[in-house]
């Protein structure tokens, strides 16, 4: 905040300096389950490692979704309150977060030990297939055991870059992610470990995000985490948890996208023909999609950061009453997430060999018959994807919670997940199942922009621009 001031600085290089590090912080995070399938889909345990973790997978994804609830909504509230100046509230949103982050990922864990079993049949799991059922219980054991310091990591993560330490927030899970890039192959190959291996290097990694993550609570700069903050406060976490829903729901929608596409994909892989002749059955598009899924996620991953690079500079303006800076923070970075997704689209469609071959070798036609089809049918439509992603965070910023979980929710969960069900169950095919990605997009993409323009033109009104700008200003918000 010293270095640079929220209400004045170039929007440009505000934006370079908290979403370069913040995307670096979300790509090192998609990354934790990327490189494991990676190197697994290179060891013997092949394409049923990877339909292994892509069981595994949604489990993970809840416990982030839980850390972004909380670390999110702590976040946006620490910067709202200290564009306000009420320092004793900003420190009780970091206080109370703290606190949430403990409580939940305490509860989460044990609640993944009691119910393991019903977890992993829950995603897809079938334990008729028990080479894959095996894999997805070693992994999940160990997963599961780490969930404490993975969630405390990163929750944490967007107090310490609201707090003007985007870089420091960077480092933190750069530094578990390259532990695991590291001891991966040291323990799956070297010592031979497999699919427990690779689990085993996830949690060392995230075990070093949360010690630097919790070092930073005593160096921090603008906030003090202290009996009294972190003492519960009722009206804070509501204030939290309502901020940062959408967070929840962004990562909520994907673990329901991915429970029922597994189950459906389990459901219906025999009943789908290969151009062979041969039936997919359910190994090959478990794993497949999973993979999918996993590069879907490294795009949402750089949408969502260089939004949350946006989320200081919005909310500290907002709160500030600098509706014209928050205007021209929310359209560039607009235009930076379309280009994204238009660069995106162009490499799925024109290579998806290219992608599918770095999860694995000596993969059957059928393998990677169905992999081309899935990338570029299931990301057909991700120019809109970015859109909505963007569009949820933005909301999110300017304190429009309810608009910015209706979004997420549309496009994840309300138009997708009955889509899949209905093109699944009448076609019977695990290949026209993936349309429902674009029709969703399409959807939701309309909804997230008329939320934006109307948020825009409320923002833009001219006795606002007038209280903050003076009249020759006016004209530059039309």
């Amino acid at each position: 905040m010293k270095e640079y001031d929220l209400g004045t600085e170039r929007i440009g290089r505000l934006i370079r300096h908290f979403s370069v590090p913040c995307v670096i912080s979300m790509l090192v995070a998609a990354l934790y389950n990327i490189v494991d399938q990676i190197f697994i889909g290179w060891s013997s345990a092949g394409a049923y490692g990877n339909a292994a973790t892509n069981i595994v997978y949604p489990f993970t994804v809840l416990a982030l979704g839980i850390a972004l609830l909380v670390g999110d909504g702590s976040a946006a509230n620490f910067s709202l309150n200290l564009g306000r100046k009420d320092k004793d509230m900003a420190d009780k949103a970091v206080g109370n977060g703290l606190l949430l982050l403990v409580s939940m990922s305490i509860v989460l864990c044990s609640a993944g030990f009691a119910f393991r079993p019903q977890v992993l049949r829950l995603f897809g799991a079938n334990p008729a297939e028990e080479l894959c059922y095996g894999y997805a219980e070693q992994y999940f054991s160990v997963i599961c055991a780490g969930l404490p310091l993975y969630m405390i990591g990163q929750g944490l993560n967007g107090s310490i870059r609201a707090d003007g330490s985007p870089k420091y927030a960077m480092a933190c899970t750069l530094a578990g992610a390259i532990a695991n890039l590291v001891l991966d192959p040291l323990f799956i190959f070297v010592f031979g470990m497999g699919v427990r291996g690779a689990a085993i290097a996830t949690v060392i990694g995230q075990l070093l995000t949360f010690l630097m993550s919790v070092t930073y609570l005593s160096r921090s700069k603008n906030f003090h985490v202290t009996r009294k903050s972190i003492r519960a406060d009722r009206s804070v976490i509501g204030r939290i948890i309502s901020i940062g829903m959408a967070s929840l729901i962004v990562q909520l929608s994907i673990v329901i996208i991915i429970g029922v596409n597994n189950n459906l994909l389990a459901r219906y892989g025999y009943q789908t023909v290969a151009s062979t002749g041969i039936a997919y059955g359910p190994v090959i598009p478990l794993a497949v999609v999973g993979i999918v899924m996993k590069v879907f996620g490294i795009v949402v991953s750089v949408v969502i950061g260089i939004s949350l690079g946006g989320q200081p500079i919005i909310g500290f303006n907002m709160g500030a009453g600098n509706t014209l800076r928050v205007k021209q923070t929310v359209t560039l970075i607009t235009r930076l997430v379309l280009a994204i997704g238009f660069a995106c689209f162009l490499e799925f469609e024109l290579m998806p060999s290219a992608i599918i071959s770095l999860f694995g070798r000596n993969n059957s036609p059928e393998y990677m018959e169905y992999a081309r089809i899935c990338i570029r049918i299931f990301l057909g439509g991700i120019v809109l994807t970015c859109y909505i992603k963007s569009a949820a965070i933005i909301l999110q910023s300017l304190g429009k919670s309810f608009k910015s979980t209706m979004l997420a929710l549309l496009r994840d969960v309300i138009v997708f997940v009955p889509a899949s069900l209905l093109l699944a169950v009448a076609s019977h095919s695990i290949i026209t199942m993936l349309w429902a990605s674009v029709i969703s997009d399409a959807v939701a993409f309309t909804v997230g922009l008329v939320f934006i323009r109307t948020e825009m033109r409320n923002l833009c009104s001219p006795s606002e621009i007038l209280k903050s700008h003076g009249t020759k200003r006016i004209n530059s918000c039309a």
